[in-house]
């Protein structure tokens, strides 16, 4: 197995082990269902959203206290799933289009 494999390996490893945790999914599924890879969503606290759930209100559909979403977000984004960037107050976030369609590669 060369070392480019290898790699790449480790990279799916990495992101299998951020899905397996059963909130990480369900975090996941709910970004992916609400915004296609590639676009924005806002991640806002205490405020209606505009195109996907606050962190909040996600946290109430899917029964997980907000702390936890945050943590687990983070976690989605260093495994590389979702991308975060700060805009003033607000959490813009993006599945990660590379990511998916390396996922359906991998299974293709």
């Amino acid at each position: 197995m060369s070392k480019y494999q290898f790699e790449n390996l480790e990279k799916f490893s990495e992101i299998f082990k951020a899905l397996s945790n059963p909130n990480r999914l369900k975090i996941f599924l709910r970004l992916i269902s609400c915004c296609q890879p590639g676009t924005l969503t806002t991640i806002k606290e205490n405020v209606e959203p505009e195109g996907c759930a606050c962190v909040g209100e996600l946290g109430q559909d899917l029964n997980i206290v907000p702390s936890t979403i945050s943590h687990h977000i983070k976690e989605l984004r260093r495994a590389g799933l979702i991308r975060m960037e700060r805009n003033g107050q607000k959490i813009e976030c993006s599945v990660d289009s590379e990511t998916i369609a390396a996922l359906q590669g991998f299974f293709a």
